[in-house]
């Protein structure tokens, strides 16, 4: 009886496994050979180096540079962006007066392309014409930074960008989890004198859990790349202060033509990607609420 199903199915799977294999796995087995070659991209033939690249990248303080701005990242936007999220989810789910239209607004961001965002933050935080430093001229700052130039405020400046686009869309998120959970259960921590702070943690977290661990991950994946902000508004500068391990990557792929090592990088980069998204699973896995 199964036997006879199986022989139904897989011919209608073949078609989708042929595509998968070779728009999938075929690219990711391909970049893997290449990552132990060095190429430039133009030479037909790439040079078989081994583990050579690899061996590089443990002595390129460039790299660690940009690693280091990726962990940056990875510390400061996923708590900031989750709690700002939930805290809007929070308020927008109490029945405030134009609830709705504040959804919108917060949202739209969300909408924007990345590009779009960049060059909008860009004339934000112009020295001499921004909005930013105009406002703090207004403030009585005489002499305000220049974000985007400063090696100690580009960094801090890209961060706040990725959080202003991003906390509209868990919003969203957290909202949909929040008006999904029965209001039986809020009326029943009513009844028993529990504060709106024990409600949190006893209730909403709880239910939410879910919704925070599939956040976190993407938060997580999101912090180690960080291209499109990133090259739209400093392009890994000034002096190397905003550079992630995606703008490395492409630097040394399509402004050195050193494609080998560049495709090193983003082997390196797809396995931290992929030991973090499954480490994070694993330790914010928990019994599952049913309700």
């Amino acid at each position: 009886m199964y036997r006879g199903k199986y022989r139904l199915i897989i011919p209608f799977l073949l078609p989708s496994l042929f595509l998968y294999a070779l728009f999938v796995l075929f690219p990711y087995a391909q970049a893997m050979y290449i990552s132990l070659t060095k190429w430039t991209g133009v030479t037909r033939y790439p040079e078989f180096v081994g583990l050579r690249n690899f061996a590089k990248l443990l002595g390129d303080r460039h790299y660690w540079n940009a690693l280091s701005h990726n962990v940056i990242y990875l510390l400061i936007l996923p708590p900031l962006i989750i709690g700002f999220s939930f805290f809007l989810a929070f308020v927008l789910t109490q029945g405030i007066r134009f609830g709705k239209l504040f959804r919108i607004v917060f949202f739209f961001p969300q909408v924007m392309s990345v590009v779009a965002v960049g060059v909008l933050w860009n004339f934000v935080y112009h020295p001499t014409m921004g909005l930013l430093n105009g406002f703090l001229k207004l403030l009585g700052v005489q002499n305000p930074p220049a974000w985007m130039g400063n090696p100690n405020t580009a960094l801090p400046g890209i961060a706040a960008v990725v959080i202003w686009q991003a906390i509209g869309f868990y919003m969203v998120f957290f909202i949909a989890g929040m008006e999904a959970i029965p209001m039986t259960f809020y009326e029943v921590c009513r009844i028993e004198g529990a504060s709106g702070w024990q409600t949190f943690w006893k209730v909403t977290l709880p239910l939410l859990w879910e919704n925070v661990r599939v956040a976190l991950v993407f938060l997580a994946i999101g912090a180690l790349e960080m291209f499109g902000i990133t090259q739209t508004m400093t392009e890994g500068g000034p002096s190397r202060a905003t550079d992630v391990l995606a703008t490395y990557l492409y630097q040394n792929a399509f402004t050195h033509s050193n494609f080998g090592y560049a495709t090193a990088i983003a082997v390196t980069l797809f396995f931290l990607i992929l030991v973090l998204s499954v480490t994070t699973m694993r330790l914010t896995e928990r019994e599952r609420v049913e309700y």
